[in-house]
């Protein structure tokens, strides 16, 4: 029996990194860095129920969406970086 464990959670991977990099470039575009405690609290929230599921599955999937969530606020601060720079464009408010 073919084991798909690996094969899904390589793909989780790659969509939620594609996602990931859209949502902090627009997040940063329209409300800045202030929103780095909505990534802090969806890690945190997704570690949690990480370590307490008991199914291996979801518990690597929660598990990514955490460390993924730490690294969009690290990300979210590069962003601004670079919107600075004149990279990214930057909101006229």
């Amino acid at each position: 029996m073919l084991n798909y464990y690996g094969l899904i959670t390589g793909i989780f991977v790659l969509v939620l990194t594609g996602i990931g990099h859209v949502i902090v470039i627009k997040g940063e575009y329209y409300f800045g860095i202030k929103i780095w405690p909505l990534f802090l609290l969806l890690g945190c929230i997704s570690i949690i129920f990480s370590l307490l599921n008991e199914n291996a599955l979801i518990s690597g999937l929660l598990g990514i969406l955490g460390v993924t969530s730490f690294w969009s606020i690290l990300e979210l601060f590069k962003q601004k970086k670079r919107v600075s720079k004149g990279w990214f464009p930057k909101k006229d408010n």
